[in-house]
């Protein structure tokens, strides 16, 4: 019993003596990827309001914002309708 005591009593003047070490925290910037972007203009239609709910709840579920569905759908319209030669000449 003794000798616990004495390990206990050790214990208490190492701990006063010594300051423990607080580790330190490394900050390091978060790489991002820059997006190279075309220019942007704004795009307004009307559509009904159950395909806007359906977007919405597209969005969230796999976590996109409306204009990147928007983006994407456009997209993806035009590449199956449009013929190359349509898209390039028209684009200016």
């Amino acid at each position: 019993m003794d000798k616990y005591k004495d390990k206990l009593g050790g214990l208490a003047n190492k701990l006063k003596q010594e300051r423990p070490k607080t580790p330190m925290q490394e900050v390091q910037p978060v790489k991002v990827e820059t997006v190279v972007k075309g220019a942007e203009i704004q795009f307004n239609n009307w559509i009904p309001k159950t395909l806007l709910k359906r977007i919405k709840a597209f969005g969230l579920e796999y976590d996109r914002s409306l204009k990147d569905i928007n983006i994407e759908a456009l997209e993806l319209y035009l590449n199956q309708k449009a013929k190359p030669e349509e898209t390039t000449k028209n684009a200016d």
